[in-house]
C-alpha cells in the first residue's frame, strides 16, 4: 500500500522566509511607489494555508492577501513577511490591525520599513498586542530587493544603476559610434531582465541617436506600470522619427532637456504622446541631479542606465550611481573608439573608487558587479 501524502510542514524560518522572498521577488519592478512583498501564513500546526505577493500599488499589500487566501485558519498561527507590516492607512487598511484580527500569534519579518516616519512602529504594534516578533530573517536578501524603496524614502529619488557593455580595453563603441553587438546575447538577455526589475531605462541622446533602440522590456509583466524610457537630450538632437516616439509606446517616453532645445522641436515630441522635461543646465548638460528628483516625484524606486560614456562620466561626477553592472567582452578596440567613461578623466589621486561584489561569467562575457566606495 502507498504511503498517503504527508502535508507540508514548516521546519524553519528560513525556509518559509526564503519562500516569502522568491514570491516577492514575482513583482519586482511592478509596485511603484511600493515596495514588492511577499507573505507566507501557517496554522497553528505549522502547515501552509495562505501566501501571497503586493502585485501593484492600490492592491492588496501582501499580508492581507495571504490572510485572506488562509481564511478561517489563521488564528494561532504564524505569518512570514518580507516587510514589516505597515501600520497607517492608506489606500488600503493598515496590515496590522488585519494581523491582530487575525488572532495570528507569532510574525517573523525579514526587515524593518525603511522609511524613517513608520519604522519599528508597525512591529511595536504587534508587539503590544501580544503577538510575538522575530525580525532580521534574510535581512541583507530583504534590503536587496527593496533597495529601490528604501533609497526613494530616505533620498527622494531613484536608487540608480549604471549598466555599460564594453572591450576588455574599456570601449563602448568604435570610432564610429556603433556598438552592436560588443556582448554577447546571453549578456543581452541579462539586460532584459534587468529592465523586467526596474521603473526606468535612462539612455543619454547621443546614444539614442546612434543606436536608435526601442528600450522596451520582453521579459516586463502586464497588468503593471509600464516601463519609462528617459532620453536625456539637451539640444533636442533626437529625431522625432526615433523609435522610442514612434513605436505605439511614446506615452512611456520622457525626454530630459534644457532650453537649448527650441519650442519647436520640444512641441514635435510631445506631439508624438512623449513628455518634456525642460531641467536646469549644469555644465553645458541636463541637471542630473533635478532629473533624478523629478523622477522621484513620479513614484519610480529604480532607474538603469544603459549610457553612453559621457552619461556614465557625469553620473559619476554627480555621485548618482548607487550599483554599477559591468558586461566585458572578449575583445579589443583600441585607439580611437569610444570610452566607457567619456569626458575628461580623473587624476590618479581623485579616481573615483568601487567595492567589488562579484563576477560571473556570462557566455563569453564578464559580468562584474560594484558599488560605490563608501556607499555599502
Amino acid at each position: 500500500m502507498s504511503r498517503a501524502i504527508q502535508p507540508q510542514i514548516a521546519t524553519t524560518d528560513e525556509h518559509w522566509m526564503e519562500r516569502a522572498l522568491t514570491l516577492a521577488w514575482r513583482a519586482k519592478g511592478q509596485t511603484r511607489p511600493n515596495p514588492p512583498v511577499g507573505a507566507v501564513v501557517l496554522d497553528a500546526h505549522g502547515k501552509k494555508v495562505g501566501e501571497g505577493f503586493h502585485k501593484k500599488a492600490g492592491d492588496a499589500h501582501a499580508e492581507i492577501v495571504a490572510l485572506i487566501r488562509a481564511g478561517d485558519k489563521t488564528r494561532g498561527g504564524t505569518l512570514y513577511v518580507t516587510l514589516e507590516p505597515c501600520s497607517t492607512k492608506g489606500r488600503t487598511g493598515a496590515c496590522t490591525t488585519a494581523v491582530i484580527a487575525a488572532g495570528i500569534r507569532r510574525v517573523v519579518v525579514a526587515i524593518r520599513d525603511p522609511n524613517p516616519a513608520h519604522r519599528g512602529r508597525g512591529l511595536r504594534i504587534l508587539r503590544s498586542a501580544g503577538i510575538e516578533v522575530v525580525s532580521g530573517i534574510f535581512r541583507q536578501r530583504a534590503e536587496e530587493l527593496i533597495r529601490g524603496f528604501s533609497c526613494w524614502v530616505t533620498s527622494g529619488r531613484p536608487f540608480v544603476t549604471l549598466k555599460l557593455g564594453m572591450t576588455l580595453d574599456g570601449h563602448i563603441a568604435d570610432n564610429k559610434g556603433r556598438s552592436k553587438w560588443i556582448t554577447s546575447a546571453p549578456s543581452r538577455r541579462i539586460v532584459q531582465r534587468l529592465r523586467s526589475e526596474v521603473d526606468a531605462v535612462i539612455v543619454g541622446g547621443a546614444t539614442a541617436c546612434m543606436d536608435n533602440p526601442s528600450l522596451l522590456c520582453a521579459k516586463r509583466k502586464a497588468g503593471g506600470p509600464p516601463l519609462l524610457r528617459v532620453i536625456i537630450d539637451d539640444v533636442g538632437a533626437l529625431p522625432p522619427t526615433s523609435r522610442v516616439l514612434c513605436d505605439g509606446c511614446a506615452c512611456q517616453t520622457i525626454i530630459a532637456t534644457t532650453r537649448r532645445c527650441t519650442p519647436l522641436r520640444q512641441s514635435e515630441y510631445e506631439r508624438t504622446g512623449a513628455t518634456v522635461w525642460t531641467l536646469r543646465e549644469v555644465n553645458e548638460g541636463v541637471s542630473l541631479k533635478q532629473l533624478m528628483r523629478k523622477l522621484g516625484a513620479l513614484g519610480v524606486l529604480e532607474v538603469l542606465c544603459e549610457g553612453g560614456g559621457e552619461l556614465a562620466a557625469s553620473l559619476v561626477r554627480a555621485k548618482l550611481i548607487d550599483r554599477y553592472i559591468l558586461f566585458y567582452a572578449p575583445a579589443i578596440l583600441g585607439g580611437d573608439a569610444r570610452p566607457a567613461f567619456g569626458g575628461r578623466g580623473w587624476s590618479l589621486g581623485s579616481m573615483p573608487s568601487l567595492k567589488m561584489e562579484g563576477m560571473i561569467r556570462v557566455g563569453p562575457d564578464i559580468m562584474v558587479t560594484a558599488w560605490p566606495a563608501g556607499k555599502r
